[in-house]
């Protein structure tokens, strides 16, 4: 299986769980909210529409069209961080840590 065709699975797994958790939103930030510069863009966006709008869309544009992935980040532990008083994201927190192995 192609680190592609992983990332993939692995993209519609995160989806499926901010679903479960009712995370998933319907109705997208604004556009100023999108264009934050700031890391995760804490300031304009909470951590799961981070992952909705940004992570989980721009990683599935760079897989559909077979750009290559960014190599070398890790966001588990911001993620660790911000949902720590969050237990019932624990298989979040796993798949996230996934991905990030995945594009070492």
């Amino acid at each position: 299986m192609t680190t592609s065709t992983k990332l993939a699975e692995l993209l519609h797994q995160l989806e499926g769980q901010l679903h479960k958790h009712r995370l998933w939103q319907q109705t997208m930030p604004s556009p100023q909210a999108l264009q934050s510069v700031e890391p995760f863009a804490i300031d304009t966006l909470h951590p799961h529409e981070w992952l909705q709008w940004i992570f989980i869309a721009r990683m599935r544009v760079l897989v559909e069209s077979n750009q290559p992935l960014p190599r070398g980040f890790s966001i588990e532990p911001y993620f660790s961080e911000v949902w720590k008083q969050e237990p019932q994201y624990a298989e979040l927190l796993v798949t996230i840590r996934t991905i990030d192995e995945l594009c070492k």
